[in-house]
């Protein structure tokens, strides 16, 4: 733990008296913020988190635990400062500075806290653009203090005291207009903002003060807000390769029919289409090819895709819910997931997302912390960023706290009816009974839902996510295609290779092949579907002009695009653009590419067949390979090779 001198705050003497009662004060405004910000944390570990005005480590301390990559606090209170060193190990780093000029490299930083400090600071704009400097594109930035309407309305002013003699701090808070839109002029999209009010868990403080009625008082005004940001990523679309036509090729006009001619992408977009080329354009000739859209995987856990199935064969009894397989799992092959779990997670979700794009996924939906990795834009696929989510009634002990977190605008995920027993079936009405069915919900798996469920389902306009394969391995069981049809809002998610076949067109096989659920249902579940209800808003699940410029190609077929994707295998896919841009392409597309559009493709065997991926597949090999040994990689259950440079 080091220190770092420099120049005292107007306010730091202030501050150093106040650290002599700061850990041993009662107030309620930082129990109520450690109850509402806490699930709003971004995983730390093996992140690189900064605590602006972090005081007495009271973060610090909690963040610790999580084991980041490095941890940074900076204060203008030397005092401060002690009392946290003392509560710290010795891998903290503590600044003592002011806010003005942060302790960080350019763009190092994956998280930044800032706790009961905006209203300090004297200059919001330069703060701003200060975190912005120091975060990494697609970091997060927390941010929390007293309620600036309810202070002023209420004439709260700020104050401590030891040994009897009281000191007045000067704040002055902004508007949250004024904050938010200071971090968006900085480069920051607004997450989330919450304005809690005191509850149950603080009565007890005021209590002991006697200040009661004024907790009553308190209950149904917000006594601080809490803001998450997230810097944005540079735009895609400036690492994008020229925009470039697709010619003598044929697209599908949504599930039954298809259109002839030249299809051509402007800045990562579709363009209006045309019958013949333009001489300006890169070129690629695709003539004995059709185009789909770039399939939505509505539920993935990206880290887990180098893990084999994990659980009970096909000849014992099948399991009676998710909860007694992951007990099981975890009693019976600890050795098998703490070998996988060596693996660097940030190589984990890169071949998470190989596995997806190798089956013409271009938007995938992790149910998971959201790696950096995910948000890089040379990563393969479109991770969806902007979600809440818990795992489940049983592994989610803060389920209530995560969801009153989560905007109410935007999608809320969590697992629920997986199994088939009653407490599997449980699970719809308990969610109920907590008020967490709505529009903006998504239920994962469902299999022990009833008929009678799903009309709640319809008639809370609460949206399925269906992973078959996952429920077949684990239960023995799929949900029927009455009760697929029977819902009103329904997608397709391939789940984690603990569980699943394959990738998310063995879903669609599965249910197409072995079901007979019809092939414009199933084009629906993995392109429109999930795109509504995931709330994506850039034309993603079609081809149309200014949507997305997000594409696979296939071989040309007599059947209409859904029948077409229906019985679509991954070998079968031979390109796939993300945004315009090559990510994937067969040996035979490979060269019909033009060679600047070939810059950054790397070869990969993937049983058998040969792709060429927009990856960095060598560093990922040797990654993965010094973990489980050279030769032995399975993605998605398909084995997994090197090749030798061509």
């Amino acid at each position: 733990m080091t220190e770092t001198p420099t120049i005292d705050t107007p306010q730091s003497g202030v501050f150093d008296r106040w650290a002599e009662v700061y850990d041993t004060q009662q107030n309620p405004l930082l129990s109520l913020e450690e109850r509402t910000l806490t699930p709003l944390l971004p995983t730390a570990l093996g992140k690189h988190w900064l605590d602006i005005g972090c005081g007495t480590g009271r973060w610090l301390h909690r963040l610790e635990a999580l084991e980041p990559a490095s941890l940074t606090g900076i204060d203008s209170s030397s005092t401060m400062l002690e009392h946290a060193s003392s509560k710290l190990a010795l891998q903290a780093v503590l600044i003592h500075g002011d806010c003005s000029s942060l302790p960080a490299e350019d763009c190092s930083q994956d998280c930044l806290l800032s706790s009961f400090v905006l209203s300090y600071l004297p200059d919001l704009p330069s703060f701003a653009a200060e975190c912005a400097r120091a975060l990494k594109p697609g970091g997060c930035l927390l941010l929390s203090d007293m309620h600036p309407g309810t202070a002023r309305e209420r004439g709260w002013t700020r104050s401590f005291t030891v040994s009897g003699e009281t000191f007045d701090i000067a704040a002055e808070s902004p508007s949250l207009d004024e904050i938010v839109q200071a971090f968006t002029s900085a480069g920051f999209d607004l997450v989330t903002l919450l304005e809690p009010s005191f509850d149950a868990p603080e009565r007890p403080l005021f209590e002991r003060t006697g200040r009661l009625k004024e907790y009553e008082a308190l209950t149904t005004v917000p006594a601080i807000y809490i803001l998450k940001l997230k810097k944005r990523t540079p735009s895609k679309l400036s690492h994008r390769a020229d925009s470039i036509q697709l010619t003598n090729t044929t697209w599908c006009i949504g599930s039954k029919d298809w259109q002839r001619g030249t299809l051509s992408t402007i800045e990562g977009r579709f363009a209006q289409h045309t019958e013949a080329p333009d001489s300006v354009l890169s070129s690629i000739d695709l003539s004995g090819f059709v185009l789909l859209p770039g399939l939505i995987n509505a539920h993935d856990h990206l880290e887990f895709a180098l893990f084999p199935n994990l659980g009970r064969s096909p000849s014992e009894a099948p399991y009676s819910n998710s909860a007694e397989w992951a007990r099981e799992i975890h009693k019976l092959h600890a050795e098998i997931i703490d070998l996988h779990k060596r693996v660097p997670l940030e190589t984990r979700v890169w071949w998470g997302a190989i596995r997806n794009l190798l089956c013409g996924v271009t938007t995938v939906c992790h149910h998971n912390p959201l790696h950096l990795e995910c948000t890089l834009p040379d990563f393969p696929v479109r991770v969806v960023e902007d979600f809440g989510w818990a795992h489940s009634l049983d592994f989610a002990p803060d389920i209530a706290d995560r969801f009153q977190a989560a905007s109410s605008h935007l999608p809320f995920i969590i697992h629920a009816g997986e199994g088939v027993d009653v407490q599997a079936r449980s699970e719809l009405a308990a969610l109920d009974d907590l008020g967490f069915l709505g529009p903006h919900t998504l239920l994962v798996h469902g299999l022990a839902f009833t008929p009678d469920d799903a009309a709640l389902l319809n008639q809370r306009r609460t949206a399925l996510i269906l992973c078959p394969t996952s429920n077949q391995f684990l239960f023995h069981q799929t949900p029927a295609n009455s009760f697929i049809n029977g819902i009103d809002r329904v997608a397709l998610g391939s789940d984690s290779p603990l569980t699943a076949a394959g990738d998310l067109l063995d879903e669609v096989n599965l249910l197409y092949r072995e079901q007979h659920l019809d092939a414009a249902t199933l084009f629906n579940l993995v392109t429109a579907s999930p795109a509504e209800m995931l709330c994506l808003q850039e034309g993603e699940g079609h081809i149309t002009p200014g949507a997305r410029a997000d594409l696979i190609a296939v071989r040309e077929t007599p059947h209409n695009p859904a029948d077409t994707l229906a019985n679509l295998s991954f070998d079968q896919v031979e390109l796939v653009l993300l945004a315009g841009r090559v990510q994937l392409a067969s040996q035979t597309l490979y060269e019909r590419l033009p060679f600047h559009l070939r810059d950054g493709l790397e070869p990969l065997e993937v049983a058998g067949n040969l792709r060429w991926l927009r990856a960095p597949i060598t560093t990922l090999f040797e990654s993965a390979e010094a973990v489980l040994g050279r030769g032995t990689l399975r993605l998605g259950g398909k084995e997994v090779h090197r090749v030798a440079a061509l």
